[in-house]
């Protein structure tokens, strides 16, 4: 209790030091000398660009300040005139401290109040991560190229599952910080990122959500995530009630049934157009949260692997065209896409006895179902061990 009153005390002193009324901020930016003059924008998220810019300061005696009223936390970010990256922090009531860094702004430094000391945390676990990963990756990759090519699946299975031990460490170091930081703003985008990873379950998702405290649940993106959430369990009554998997509902094993429909141009394509030494038919729609939030993860997926026989046929159950070509677009979904635009009434979605999405059928070279509803580690694993076995 000693320390956390001493702590409040500190606190008060910053805030009353620097003159600020209770809703008020101030930030300050440290800025190397080689940026003297150059204009700093304080920016959200939204606009025509995806960012809009709220103020504008220029750097003077190596900082810019920003300040004005606040009623909660939010992610806001600073960019540089002459500067293509952003830094990222969170706009809170109190004196908010930002170290940048000339060369990367990413890597710039915050704290000052609770909620950026926490946000440097999370930072600086993902970046230490995030190097064990990419340095895994460059001493691998050759290995598991090697492997591929004289088909040593003993060394591609390995190399796999010493992957996703990493991957998983990284999902338990920041599992940990939402547990211990209940309080923390930044858990909406901690939680974000360990759905992204694949490894935990939805249900498993939504225990750590209720485990954040009501002042963070409270916020523009926890009642985002909360309202998802609900859906989520209105969904599975309602299917439920009204919907039974067919008795004849496809499984693993079974050979996938061909079916067709318009591209985003107007033609007609099959799935036994599609057929690759390995196929992901992906069941996914514009409207749909998780399907968005899983396309970088697929992206990047194709991306390494269409070459080496890896195809995937998108079928989506969007009601409009334009909403579905944008995503598309904008997700960077350069694999083949099919839609009846038929919502739920989708023939391909009953076809395959489709009752949710994502869903993801994952076929060998004959068409056969071998995988469901793989996820990021587990998928990338299911998908090299197929190519590799050709």
């Amino acid at each position: 209790m000693k320390r956390i009153a001493l702590f409040l005390a500190a606190a008060a002193l910053v805030v009353s030091c620097k003159n600020l009324a209770e809703n008020e901020f101030e930030v300050t930016g440290k800025v190397d000398s080689s940026l003297e003059g150059k204009k700093v924008f304080l920016e959200k998220q939204g606009g025509m660009t995806g960012f809009t810019a709220i103020d504008t300061a220029v750097v003077k005696d190596g900082k810019f300040i920003f300040k004005d009223t606040t009623s909660a936390p939010s992610i806001h970010f600073i960019s540089i005139e002459g500067k293509q990256e952003k830094l990222n922090f969170i706009l809170e009531p109190g004196a908010i401290d930002i170290t940048v860094d000339k060369d990367t702004l990413y890597k710039s430094t915050t704290g000052g109040t609770y909620n950026n000391d926490k946000l440097e945390e999370f930072k600086q676990i993902s970046y230490k991560m995030y190097k064990k990963s990419d340095k895994f990756q460059k001493e691998n990759a050759p290995k598991y190229e090697a492997a591929a090519k004289i088909n040593d699946t003993v060394t591609m299975n390995k190399l796999t599952k010493d992957r996703l031990v990493i991957t998983k460490d990284w999902e338990g170091q920041l599992v940990d910080f939402i547990k211990k930081n209940p309080k923390a703003y930044c858990d909406v985008i901690v939680l974000g990122q360990v759905a992204q990873m694949g490894v935990k379950k939805i249900e498993e998702i939504k225990v750590l959500f209720d485990g954040i405290d009501p002042s963070v649940k409270n916020t523009k993106e926890g009642k985002q995530i909360s309202d998802y959430f609900k859906k989520l369990e209105e969904d599975k009554k309602t299917a439920a009630a009204v919907q039974q998997e067919p008795a004849g509902a496809l499984k693993i094993g079974d050979v996938a049934p061909d079916f067709s429909a318009a591209t985003p141009d107007g033609k007609q394509l099959s799935l036994k157009q599609s057929l690759g030494k390995v196929t992901i038919v992906d069941f996914w729609a514009s409207w749909c949260k998780p399907c968005r939030a899983e396309n970088p993860n697929v992206v990047a997926l194709y991306n390494e692997l269409h070459a080496k026989g890896l195809n995937i046929i998108g079928v989506s159950l969007d009601k409009e065209a334009g909403k579905w070509k944008e995503a598309i677009a904008a997700d960077k979904l350069t694999w083949n896409q099919i839609s009846n635009l038929k919502f739920w009434e989708d023939p391909i979605a009953k076809q395959y006895g489709v009752t949710g999405i994502p869903a993801t059928f994952i076929l060998d070279a004959s068409g056969k179902i071998v995988a469901k509803d793989l996820r990021g580690a587990e998928l990338k694993a299911k998908v090299s061990e197929l190519l590799a076995s050709k």
